[in-house]
């Protein structure tokens, strides 16, 4: 449980001009910071709203029907502002929440939703609102979420006034799901430690003939090779700036600090599989990754190292969701040599689709590389670009 809340004054300040300059009755969005369970707090750097394919709002106010039989002392705008509802395309949402934690890097996480919409809207719309938080918790989970909770903001326009609540993310969602936090704005972005970490991968993983399943695709087994690789790299120790990382005290010192991760000794998978009788190939997959951890300064330096791991394998499992994706929208065409190398069903298939065990030639995939963006107070954000593309 969140018991504080602090979000960045300056980006949470442009995003209320930015509300209060719209003609939108209702928004959502997606609310960036992180969550940190050992301090009891969380921290909000910005807020991303979400939009259809259209660039329309993903949330729209569901006024009553009108009924001019009936009469009453209330006006009618308070009528019909007492019984509104909020109508949210949570799939959209929770798509969206999907697509942008592709973006973050270690220790930047989307942590919750926020919603523009007047307080009778939504105290009438907490179960959407709720369904809306746990789908994106779903689609934006990641390897560190120790928490069973996640932000929901309300932003109220009138009267004005923001108000802060943790979501419990529990399979039954009722009234006592949503519980409030104290909130406040304050300067977090310029108190943020930046960590950077180079790590090079060598993965050798066997193909068996009897474990592999005979239409496993090479993505497939690409991403079994990865889940199993990360009790391998979560044991891996850090060299900091230097200096082993053997206790949780925080970081004092000013500037980028480089880490660096030893894996223990472990014995040559590749040597062991040749050996091996039911071993029908081999997928090698190599390569070297860039990432980012940014700390506040109360968290202990453990937490970044926690932070870069998490990175490592999340840019890793996202290339492959975005080859994945690309494969499922536009197959493109198949090289020559990749046609040779299974049969006539395999070959109008992309590479990243063809199943292991039709494969009688050598191929090779080239994931997307990994550019980095620079963003609020020093941060970055990433984007993933084919080999062949260039970011202008």
């Amino acid at each position: 449980m969140v018991k504080a809340v602090v979000g960045e004054e300056s980006q949470l300040q442009l995003a209320e001009d930015r509300l209060s300059r719209s003609s939108e009755p209702a928004q959502v969005g997606l609310v960036i910071g992180k969550l940190n369970s050992a301090l009891d707090r969380g921290f909000v750097f910005d807020l991303v709203p979400t939009q259809n394919d259209a660039g329309q709002p993903a949330c729209s106010v569901l006024e009553p029907a009108k009924d001019n039989k009936k009469k009453g002392s209330k006006s009618k705008s308070q009528t019909s502002d007492s019984s509104s509802n909020l109508v949210i395309d949570k799939d959209w949402v929770a798509e969206h929440a999907r697509q942008v934690s592709r973006m973050m890097v270690g220790g930047i996480k989307v942590v919750g939703i926020y919603v523009w919409a007047s307080e009778a809207a939504f105290k009438n719309s907490t179960m959407v609102l709720c369904q809306t938080v746990k789908g994106v918790a779903e689609a934006a989970s990641t390897l560190e979420d120790d928490l069973d909770v996640r932000l929901l903001i309300h932003i109220c326009y009138s009267p004005r006034r923001w108000t802060c609540r943790n979501c419990t993310l529990s399979s039954n969602i009722t009234s006592s799901s949503l519980r409030p936090c104290d909130f406040k704005m304050g300067r977090v972005l310029t108190s943020l430690q930046t960590f950077k970490c180079l790590y090079n991968f060598d993965l050798r993983l066997p193909i068996y003939q009897e474990k592999t399943s005979k239409s496993e695709t090479l993505v497939d087994f690409l991403c079994n090779g990865i889940s199993n690789y990360v009790k391998e790299l979560q044991g891996a120790k850090a060299v900091i700036d230097g200096n082993l990382v053997v206790n949780d005290e925080a970081c004092t010192t000013e500037g980028l600090h480089e880490v660096e991760l030893l894996l223990p000794f472990m014995k040559d998978m590749y040597i062991e599989a040749c050996s091996q009788k039911d071993v029908v190939g081999v997928v090698n997959f190599t390569g070297s990754l860039c990432s980012f951890s940014f700390l506040n300064s109360k968290e202990p330096i453990s937490q970044a190292v926690a932070d870069i791991k998490d990175d490592i394998i999340r840019s890793l499992r996202s290339r492959l969701d975005i080859i994945c994706d690309e494969a499922d929208e536009d197959p493109g065409p198949i090289d020559n040599e990749i046609k040779e190398a299974g049969n006539d069903l395999a070959s109008e298939k992309p590479v990243s689709q063809l199943v292991l065990h039709s494969l009688r030639k050598n191929c090779n995939l080239s994931l997307p590389r990994r550019v980095f963006v620079p963003w609020l107070a020093g941060t970055y954000i990433c984007d993933y670009l084919q080999p062949s593309e260039t970011l202008e």
